[in-house]
């Protein structure tokens, strides 16, 4: 009798379980795509033939250059407060640290048009009206676009770079301040180069997030043609006036916008090579402690 058919062969047969969640899951995963590719294709098919005519109309690239400004100044200085906010986080006894992550999370929470509700009670009270007056306007104004992407967008960036550091190895900086760093240089020599892919695709996120805002920015500042319109503000107008084929075209160049911003991202993400590493002058405390620990080629010999 072969093995093959073997009893033995038979009750091994009979005990093996189908595995059938691969199969299952490659269903799922296709639905989701069909889903979520269905909304960029009727993005496509409804603003590629009118894109010629939004790309040349006034308001249209005038909420295209309004998004692009208030967008990269909230990024950055979303990022240059995310910076020291993480660092205090997760590498000082802050005092109410504990009360700063969990104030932090419920704003993340919040619906973005409430965010945008607190902003105008705020700068309408006598301290925004004397913001006001000495020229910080900000209820109804283009400042108040960069606010409402500030307030939606800096929990979120605090949180992308918490994270970063977080997997950051402390004993790296230790050894590097035993070395007689200060934690100034252990932030800029170590912290920051081991989380720059993070970083970067922090700068990105929030770059792209401050683009979509709509419901913070249209609670402060309203949506005023060619004074406070962003692209998202721009489809909204053109909806409620009935003009359709003017909003799937302004909604193809945010489409636009957003894959050229991906191709930048994953660009930027990639690993820095190991000939620009070695070929680096500069010396990091890291650097100095890898040096010290590899023994000098004198030394190799007397040793023997």
């Amino acid at each position: 009798m072969s093995e093959a058919t073997s009893p033995l062969a038979k009750r091994k047969h009979r005990g093996r379980r189908r595995d059938v969640f691969p199969g299952v899951s490659i269903v799922v995963a296709t639905c989701v795509l069909l889903f979520v590719g269905s909304a960029v294709v009727a993005i496509v098919l409804g603003g590629a033939t009118h894109l010629s005519e939004a790309v040349t109309s006034a308001e249209v690239l005038f909420s295209l250059r309004m998004s692009v400004v208030t967008s990269t100044i909230s990024t950055i200085i979303c990022l240059a407060l995310a910076l020291p906010t993480a660092y205090a986080l997760t590498r000082t006894n802050m005092p109410f640290k504990r009360a700063a992550e969990v104030l932090m999370e419920l704003t993340l929470s919040l619906p973005y048009i409430l965010l945008g509700f607190a902003l105008l009670l705020i700068f309408s009270s006598p301290v925004g009206k004397a913001l006001k007056e000495v020229g910080f306007g900000v209820v109804f104004e283009p400042t108040g676009i960069v606010m409402a992407q500030l307030i939606v967008n800096l929990p979120f960036a605090i949180r992308m770079v918490r994270t970063a550091f977080a997997e950051v190895n402390p004993r790296m900086e230790f050894v590097a301040k035993t070395l007689g760093a200060t934690s100034g240089e252990v932030f800029r020599t170590i912290i920051l180069p081991i989380c720059r892919n993070s970083l970067i695709s922090t700068f990105v996120l929030t770059w792209a997030r401050g683009m979509g805002e709509f419901g913070a920015t249209l609670m402060l500042v309203g949506v005023t043609r060619m004074r406070t319109e962003t692209l998202p503000g721009s489809i909204y107008l053109s909806i409620s006036t009935g003009n359709t084929e003017t909003a799937m075209a302004t909604a193809m160049i945010m489409l636009l916008l957003s894959a050229a911003t991906l191709v930048v991202a994953n660009a930027l993400n990639k690993p820095i090579g190991s000939t620009r590493v070695e070929s680096h002058k500069a010396r990091t405390p890291f650097d100095r402690l890898r040096r010290a620990s590899v023994p000098k080629e004198g030394e190799r010999r007397h040793g023997r």
